[in-house]
């Protein structure tokens, strides 16, 4: 009985200590955080309807084409990569299909105050502004007018260009910050296969210099995301994209502003990179136990064969 009561005991203050140190600790260190279904509810709704046309000549005229590339209509800055995040602290997202990829409320305030847009107003200030600069008008008696002019420009851009796939959402999105080792993907790109290792060692020092700038403008370098899905839950990574600060107050990490389909896109490309081999792996999962069935059918069959006069 003595015996009993000192198990009972241990195993008591076990699971007490366990749970302290695991489950509770998580639920503080972590708290759960509910989606808002990308509706960025704290963003002021759009009152105006763009116009596409007047828009093409408002992005031109507000100096967009100045950072940003518009590659599915030929439109270039002549800055590489690497110039580009030397001078801003990351290379500026080509826009081909910006309005797709992003939720128009959150572009619109992105134009207009890029700080507020992204959640990092506790970051950028009067004493250290924000690398974008805010939109002012391009001339026009009405600044929202105009925004949502650019805004409507941006995605009649998008329309033109092809279905957004879990590989553009990622590479728009998140893939100038962070790299992804498992599918060959740096800030600067998917790594080529060179002929010549010095062309290798070029490279490598070019996405070196990218990163630099990238940690001197986030405070450190962004973390690979090649485990990301696998050492953090779906819902964790969802809601951080949604909003970088609900999950770690403070973080340098902008908010991004995708829509929720394109979060989905996002999450596609994480879980693919971070288990490659998945459909392989079931694939032959599935056959194994197929085998298994079929292998101790036979087995069963063979051992009443043999063992049928002894019973």
């Amino acid at each position: 009985m003595k015996e009993f009561i000192i198990l009972a005991v241990v195993t008591f203050f076990s699971l007490l200590t366990y749970w302290l140190v695991e489950p509770f600790a998580h639920s503080q260190m972590h708290a759960h955080v509910e989606s808002e279904g990308f509706a960025y509810a704290d963003l002021p709704a759009l009152t105006k309807e763009g116009n596409a046309t007047r828009g093409a000549d408002t992005f031109m005229a507000g100096g967009c084409i100045g950072c940003h590339n518009v590659q599915a209509l030929g439109m270039e800055t002549g800055m590489s990569a690497k110039d580009a995040a030397s001078a801003y602290g990351v290379n500026p997202p080509d826009l081909s299909n910006a309005g797709a990829i992003y939720d128009a409320k959150f572009l619109a305030d992105l134009i207009k105050n890029p700080a507020h847009a992204t959640i990092v107003e506790h970051k950028f200030n009067d004493m250290r502004m924000h690398p974008m600069p805010a939109f002012y008008g391009a001339g026009g008696d009405d600044i929202d007018q105009e925004i949502a002019d650019i805004v409507a420009y941006m995605q009649s851009i998008a329309v033109q260009a092809e279905e957004v796939t879990p590989t553009m959402a990622f590479e728009n999105a998140c893939g100038r910050c962070h790299a992804v080792r498992y599918t060959n993907w740096t800030q600067l790109g998917e790594m080529p296969n060179f002929k010549y290792k010095k062309d290798d060692l070029r490279f490598q020092a070019d996405v070196l210099d990218y990163q630099d700038a990238v940690k001197a403008y986030m405070g450190k370098l962004p973390p690979d995301l090649s485990m990301y899905i696998r050492s953090r839950n779906e819902h964790f990574i969802s809601t951080f994209i949604e909003n970088p600060q609900s999950q770690l107050h403070g973080t340098a990490m902008p908010r991004t502003g995708v829509t929720a389909h394109s979060a989905e896109k996002v999450i596609e490309y994480m879980r693919m990179a971070g288990d490659p081999l998945v459909e392989e792996r079931n694939e032959t999962g599935k056959n194994v136990m197929i085998y298994m069935i079929f292998f101790v059918l036979f087995a069963y069959l063979w051992k009443r064969q043999i063992w049928k006069d002894l019973h």
